[in-house]
């Protein structure tokens, strides 16, 4: 996720750390964000959990950071328990030569790091050198309101966006497996499997749920080339909530190894309308399926060095092409504005 330095000050750790929540997508708690910079803008946004074993791996979370090559990086600790806690800041010292290290390894530097207990208006922060100071609003940052602006919704807790993709019923999931495999020797026409995905889509957004049949002719449709690359096309069209709120669904009801290219479409879909926090935690359970997937690996890859949502829906144009060759007619391009990420 990517903004202007004009819409907060990158040198006002209480702004700094009140735009967390906005650029997440949650409120981050018992962790290390790592926040970089490119040319004064704020660049990709990082967030790893405070575990016993951060201090040997952040040469990892260095080396993903370099992917973008960025100029410079900023460091928030969020753990409710460290602040003030003069030994916490000594493992915090360690932390903080270890980061600063393997940055300057990849000719990153790193300017700031702050520990701060909670991610709320009035909490505090603090520096290893002694200075401190307290939190902005996070509802009121700039960041925030650009989101709500833009229609994303802001999670309290990770937990609460992971719950947008976990399976709804397991021994739901496990049964549709059966139905799903009954389909597995028809052919997949594909204009026609499109079209019943638009009409799907269409009904799931009223609040209507999918009858078994349907769930299960779309799971089967989903595992063919050209109806995956024609519904990519959606993310982009007038109808792209329609369609996200099918792939969610089908997240929650479809049992693997079905149920990774519906995590796909989803993280596509939110990559393409600037929401990284959706896409990341759908291609993590989507790479949890199928670590080989080509298109799961690239959109990680791309959301992992920073690459602007601009940039992902120019491969939509393949799936509008495809869709008229095969004579469908897609929901029309929408105008994509000034948005939060």
């Amino acid at each position: 996720m990517t903004t202007s330095q004009s819409d907060f000050q990158l040198n006002r750790p209480g702004a700094l750390i009140a735009a967390l929540p906005a650029v997440l997508g949650f409120v981050p708690e018992k962790s290390l964000v790592l926040v970089t910079i490119d040319r004064g803008e704020l660049g990709c946004v990082m967030r790893v959990d405070l575990s016993l074993e951060l201090l040997a791996s952040v040469g990892h979370l260095a080396q993903v950071a370099a992917a973008a090559r960025p100029d410079a990086a900023i460091a928030v600790v969020v753990d409710a328990q460290g602040a003030g806690c003069q030994l916490c800041n000594d493992d915090y010292r360690a932390l903080h030569t270890a980061l600063e290290d393997d940055l300057a390894d990849h000719a990153i530097e790193l300017l700031d790091f702050h520990i701060v207990d909670t991610v709320s208006r009035d909490g505090r922060w603090h520096c290893l050198d002694g200075s401190w100071g307290t939190v902005d609003d996070p509802s009121a940052s700039p960041l925030a309101m650009a989101a709500v602006l833009d229609g994303r919704r802001l999670y309290t807790r990770r937990e609460e966006l992971q719950k947008v993709i976990a399976l709804t019923d397991a021994a739901a999931s496990d049964a549709m497996a059966d139905v799903i495999r009954g389909h597995a020797g028809a052919e997949v026409d594909p204009a026609n499997a499109v079209q019943e995905a638009m009409t799907a889509a269409a009904r799931v957004a009223t609040g209507r749920e999918l009858p078994e049949p349907v769930t299960a002719r779309l799971a089967h449709a989903l595992t063919d080339p050209q109806v995956r690359d024609v519904l990519y096309a959606l993310a982009v069209g007038d109808k792209a909530a329609q369609a996200e709120a099918l792939w969610a669904g089908l997240s929650r009801a479809l049992p693997p190894p079905w149920r990774v290219e519906a995590l796909v479409l989803l993280a596509f879909s939110a990559y393409a309308r600037g929401d990284g926090p959706l896409a990341g935690v759908s291609l993590e359970a989507a790479l949890r399926c199928d670590a080989t997937h080509r298109m799961a690996g690239m959109l990680d890859t791309a959301l992992q060095s920073g690459m602007r949502p601009e940039q992902i829906r120019e491969l939509a144009a393949t799936g509008y092409q495809l869709a008229k060759r095969l004579g469908l007619k897609l929901p029309n391009r929408r105008e994509f504005g000034r948005r939060a990420g």
